[in-house]
């Protein structure tokens, strides 16, 4: 009797996968390895630990240095963006949720884009399956967490300026007529 011969699976379909990253202030890019490489690093090697499931690290880098992740304002996102509604991003890789958004509309609408056109998102640092409602859930409350976290940094921020002004401190601007701006800063 001919044995038959076991046709092997045929390999899977690439995952072409975009790694975005963001740093709020510019404090520390001009280093040789700063917060964003550090960041790319980690998904870097995120990905190459899905190799066998086709995961495959696109070359373009979608870093932003210097930006609030506030709003969508950001160079490097839009162009995340336009290369996702185009079809050449199968999944978002970032070191943590909050390097995509700290808003919680902006990641909502961004994440139905991403369910429109198939695009998955990950989080190296935050492990959530977003197919699933329990990881819709956690990835909701993570964001909204991050949101809280920067109003709370508005908000100390404004009292500290307050608070600066009461004293007659010099907080930044146009010193008012009278002023001594050498004094002030002292």
């Amino acid at each position: 009797m001919a044995r038959k011969r076991r046709t092997p699976d045929p390999p899977p379909k690439p995952i072409r996968c975009a790694i975005y990253t963001r740093k709020s202030t510019e404090e520390g890019l001009e280093q040789d390895f700063n917060s964003l490489d550090a960041q790319r690093d980690s998904g870097e090697s995120y990905i190459a630990s899905q190799e066998a499931e086709g995961w495959v690290c696109l070359g373009d880098k979608y870093d932003d240095g210097g930006f609030t992740g506030g709003n969508a304002d950001r160079p490097a996102l839009q162009r995340l963006l336009a290369d996702i509604e185009s079809g050449k991003i199968d999944c978002v890789v970032v070191y943590k949720v909050d390097r995509l958004s700290r808003s919680l509309l902006d990641f909502s609408k961004m994440m139905e884009g991403f369910d429109e056109r198939g695009v998955s998102f990950v989080s190296v640092t935050q492990l959530f399956n977003t197919s699933t409602s329990m990881g819709r859930l956690m990835l909701n409350v993570l964001l909204s967490f991050s949101q809280f976290e920067r109003e709370i940094i508005s908000e100390r921020t404004r009292d500290k300026i307050a608070a600066a002004r009461r004293r007659g401190k010099w907080t930044g601007g146009k010193p008012l007529l009278g002023y001594d701006l050498l004094a002030l800063m002292s």
